[in-house]
Formats: structure tokens, sequence, C-alpha cells
């Protein structure tokens, strides 16, 4: 079995234990601090990409966008089927512990629901429209070119699972993302599931900086999940 199979039959054994939720492309505005401006005419990368529309959208209005996650070696169709249960999932969950959120962007349960929906569809069916642009891969490791992207923008992934993801893995995935990225790395939110800071956050940004590396914690126009507000920003001099 060659490599390349072999990675295949990973990623689709994963598909039951990932979730499949993603966010508009105005939520990314928000959640990274985003302007158009600053995104015309760079190279994106979106990982891990999840069900985002960000790709979609943006490429529409003519960003050159990618996007990466672990599921996209499944066919859309299997994706929007798996995206639709664990929304139903979600939604039955965050209703039983809205107090542990900031209703201010999305109002009440219906309207975050409404938003995971729009996410869902904008991007499966922009899979189907374009699929060259969402590539699988399983972290810490990208099959793309050193310094393929100029921005690369991470949601939802690190320091949120750090209850089973080790420090050496948050450290080797972010290598990663910054092998491929030319200028900066952009990563939210900085909490766990339980919103509280990242433990090793400080040491982590410690060894970037001894590494030359320019990092800074940026609150941002968005708050969902409580002292959710802050990226981390890490740019190459």
């Amino acid at each position: 079995m060659s490599r390349d199979e072999q990675s295949a039959g990973k990623t689709k054994q994963e598909l039951d234990r990932v979730v499949f939720i993603g966010r508009t492309f105005e939520e990314y505005n928000n959640m990274f601090d985003l302007r158009m401006e600053e995104l015309v005419g760079k190279r994106i990368l979106d990982c891990p990409g999840g069900a985002c529309s960000f790709t979609a959208h943006g490429s529409r209005l003519g960003l050159d966008i990618t996007a990466s996650d672990i599921t996209y070696d499944h066919k859309p169709d299997d994706l929007e089927r798996k995206g639709l249960q664990d929304i139903r999932h979600a939604m039955e969950t965050i209703e039983r512990a809205k107090s542990n959120y900031v209703w201010d962007y999305y109002g009440d349960v219906e309207g975050l629901s409404r938003h995971r929906h729009q996410a869902l569809q904008d991007c499966v069916q922009h899979m189907r429209e374009l699929p060259e642009r969402y590539v699988a891969a399983v972290l810490p490791e990208l099959p793309f070119k050193d310094e393929e992207f100029d921005l690369v923008l991470s949601a939802h992934f690190l320091f949120m699972y750090s209850d089973r993801l080790d420090y050496d893995f948050h450290k080797q995935t972010i290598q990663e993302l910054l092998r491929v990225a030319s200028e900066e790395v952009r990563i939210f939110p900085l909490t766990d599931l339980t919103g509280s800071r990242y433990d090793h956050l400080d040491r982590l940004i410690h060894e970037l900086e001894a590494e030359g590396l320019v990092v800074t914690e940026n609150k941002v126009p968005y708050e969902f999940m409580r002292n959710g507000s802050s990226l981390l920003s890490i740019r190459k001099i």
C-alpha cells in the first residue's frame, strides 16, 4: 500500500471522531480581525478548514484561498450528512449550557444554528464546484511547499482540545503551519473547551519568540465562548 493510500485510509477512519461544523466568511473576518484590503493578492490557507465557508465566499470575491482538513477525502454528500448531524447535536448541547456563551453576535441558539447551516451548505456546494480548493491532510503534516501561502488561519482546533492533544503536538503543528506560511499564522481562540486560557501558551510564546518570530495576543471583535475573544499572531520577520 502506498503512503497516499495509507493516509487516505487513516483520514477515512477519522470521520466519525471529528465534528464537521464550520463558520461563515463574516465570522472569520471577526474572529481573525480581517479586512478585505489586507487579503487581496495574498495566498491564504485555512487549516483545519472543516465546514467553514471562508474559502467558498472568499474565492467568489476573487481571493486566493485553499482549505485543508482531515475530512476532505470524503465526498461532499457524505460531509453534508455528517455536518447536519453534528449541527443538530451541537445545538442540543449548547441549548443545555447557554450560560457558558456570549450571545451578542448570534442572539440565540436559533441564530447560531442558521450561521452553522449556512456555512455548511456554502462549503459543500463549493467543494462540488472546485474540489481542488479542499486538500485532505492529517496534522501535524501538510502536503504543501515551504512558504506556499502568505497567511495561514487556524480556528477552533489548537488549544481547544488540549485535554487530548499534548504540547508536542501543538508545537509540531504550529511549526508546520509556519513552514507553509511566508508572512503570518493566526490562531483563534486561545482557550480550551472550558473557556480557560491554554495552560502552556506562555511557554509556547516564549519558545516561538526565541526562534526570532514576532508573537502577539490580539483582542478581536468576536466572542462566543466566554473568554474566547483573542487570537495569536505569529509573524515572520
